[in-house]
């Protein structure tokens, strides 16, 4: 087994990461994994929080609010919705993020005949993206 694998982290405004990495940590919708060279086959949805990767280079992490993780046994594509190196995430900019979720769940609650799974789902994303607030001291 490979002591590294390919990992690439693109959201739609750019690319935030393609290097080599021994480990990634991802906040995935059914909890936190952890991917490894080797790893089986396995894509993924995301939720809000924070994503680690351990390279030869170090550790380096990013905010996503969502997106997908495609995982080989030789590589890994996260396509995030919106990532954020966590050096470079500000108060403010987790207060917008709040808020789209604040008006994306309340557009959901305030729609006729929408089906409740949404409303619950903007519910889910707008409470995850209030806890990564706190998890992160911000």
């Amino acid at each position: 087994m490979a002591d590294t694998m390919q990992f690439d982290l693109v959201s739609p405004e750019r690319r935030l990461a393609s290097l080599p990495v021994s480990a990634v940590r991802l906040p995935g919708a059914e909890g936190e994994m952890t991917a490894m060279p080797g790893h089986a086959p396995v894509i993924t949805t995301l939720r809000p929080g924070v994503l680690r990767i351990e390279s030869p280079e170090g550790t380096s992490e990013f905010v996503v609010t969502g997106g997908f993780a495609e995982l080989g046994g030789e590589s890994m594509s996260v396509l995030a919705e919106k990532a954020v190196p966590l050096s470079e995430m500000t108060r403010a900019h987790l207060d917008e993020l709040i808020e789209d979720a604040r008006t994306a769940h309340e557009a959901a609650k305030a729609a006729p005949e929408v089906e409740q799974n949404l409303v619950d789902e903007a519910a889910k994303l707008l409470a995850d993206m209030e806890a990564l607030g706190d998890h992160m001291s911000l």
